[in-house]
Formats: C-alpha cells, structure tokens, sequence
C-alpha cells in the first residue's frame, strides 16, 4: 500500500507537469510575451499607488530614465567593443 508521503509526492509531480505543459502549448502565453507585459507593467509604474499622481509620475519618470539609460551604457559598450577598445 502506497504511503501518505509517496501521494504527496505523486500530486505534486503530476502538478508540476500539468503547469510545464500549460506553459509549453502553442496556445498559451509564451515566456517572452510574458516578460515583455511584466516589463510594460514595470515601466508604467502599474504596481504603484495611484492615489498619489506625483508619486506615480515621479516613479514612471524614474523607470523609463533608467531604462533608457541602461539601453545607452549597452550600446556604448557594444561599440566600445567592435571597435577594439
């Protein structure tokens, strides 16, 4: 007879199946369509209160400054780079 432990262990298996298999259909969401809505999400400052417009400006603002700042340090060092230092 099976053991309490071994059916834990066997559902928790069989759902992480269930859950790659989610991920992996062609239908569902793909990883970097997720991340680029979790970007959008971050950049537009949707996890910040919006009861307060400065803060949430100002959290945007500081976002997309940031993200456009790391873009350019990427791209300056890709050129430093090709161009042999």
């Amino acid at each position: 007879m099976a053991s309490p432990r071994d059916s834990d262990s066997e559902k928790e298996s069989r759902r992480i199946l269930d859950r790659i298999a989610r991920e992996s259909e062609p239908g569902g969401a793909s990883f970097v369509s997720r991340k680029t809505d979790k970007m959008r999400d971050h950049l537009a400052a949707a996890d910040v209160d919006k009861a307060d417009p400065i803060e949430h400006i100002g959290t945007r603002i500081g976002r997309i400054l940031g993200f456009v700042l790391t873009v350019g340090l990427l791209l300056w060092l890709i050129n430093y780079l090709v161009r042999g230092g």
